[in-house]
């Protein structure tokens, strides 16, 4: 068949999208420990090879892989979970797909081999099982408190107390006997709950989201002087984490980024505003100086 410059030129594009996915899916397949999570991305990697050779049939020359690609998706899923590397560079792929009509009048299979990418995203994926995602939960409810807490805590003292010193000292405090708090009310309500969730683990999720958020939040007041420019970085930090962390679980468990971004940060400010309220008033009601 003699195709049109236009359209070999997106077969061979998509030659090397589905070479490039072979060896990704395959490089992870190797590295999972679940035989049962291998074993699906194992045959997601045997479909994208078998479309790479029928696109190759038309396009009739060999396709070398992006290189880059392979290594940053491999390394993207090896240190953020398999799920989030696996559904971010197939949304990568959605945008891709939508050329596939072009040539569809062309090349007949091309309707098939979107059909069976889009089986990939529907029905593989989510039968990928991950501990991580499991105890997102806990994840949440650690960070959540964590934001709500400490942006709270941290705004009311920076007006109270006007030293950073004092301010980072209280908020360690506050935080690290509130992450211990989170982190064994986590446990007993997971075990309370009997679900499939080991409770240690996740008193574990809980408790090192909490201290990790209080160390971000709290580090500005460690390394400058001016207080109230200590507040502007450790809110802007606030929301900073809870977009990163909203972006995970949108793309690894296809939930909404938008509202789930706008219902904590509105929350956490609001708690924030509200606190550095209160802090003016009771330090006038008081009359503290420091």
């Amino acid at each position: 068949m003699q195709l049109s410059e236009d359209i070999r030129r997106k077969v061979i594009l998509f030659q090397q999208t589905e070479i490039t996915e072979y060896h990704i899916y395959k490089r992870l397949a190797k590295h999972i420990k679940s035989e049962e999570n291998a074993k699906i991305l194992d045959q997601i990697a045997e479909d994208e090879l078998r479309h790479y050779e029928g696109w190759q049939e038309y396009s009739k020359v060999e396709v070398q892989p992006r290189w880059f690609f392979v290594w940053f998706y491999y390394i993207i899923s090896i240190v953020f979970g398999f799920t989030f590397g696996v559904k971010l560079m197939e949304m990568g792929e959605q945008a891709a797909q939508g050329n596939y009509a072009d040539v569809a009048s062309v090349i007949p299979e091309a309707a098939k081999y979107q059909e069976e990418e889009n089986i990939h995203e529907e029905k593989l994926i989510e039968m990928l099982d991950e501990e991580r995602l499991q105890y997102a939960g806990s994840v949440v409810l650690g960070l959540n408190d964590a934001l709500v807490e400490l942006t709270g805590a941290l705004a009311g003292l920076t007006l109270a107390l006007q030293n950073t010193k004092l301010i980072a000292l209280s908020g360690l405090i506050t935080g690290i006997a509130a992450s211990l708090s989170m982190a064994a009310s986590e446990y007993l309500s997971t075990r309370s709950e009997k679900t499939s969730k080991h409770p240690v683990r996740a008193a574990v999720y809980t408790g090192i989201a909490y201290i990790t958020t209080v160390t971000l939040l709290i580090l500005p007041y460690l390394l400058l002087d001016n207080y109230y420019i200590d507040l502007a970085i450790s809110l802007t930090t606030a929301v900073v984490i809870i977009a990163v962390f909203n972006y995970y679980i949108s793309v690894a468990k296809g939930e909404s980024f938008r509202e789930r971004f706008i219902e904590m940060a509105g929350l956490s400010l609001s708690v924030a505003a509200f606190s550095f309220v209160i802090g003016y008033f009771i330090r006038q009601w008081l009359g503290i100086e420091i």
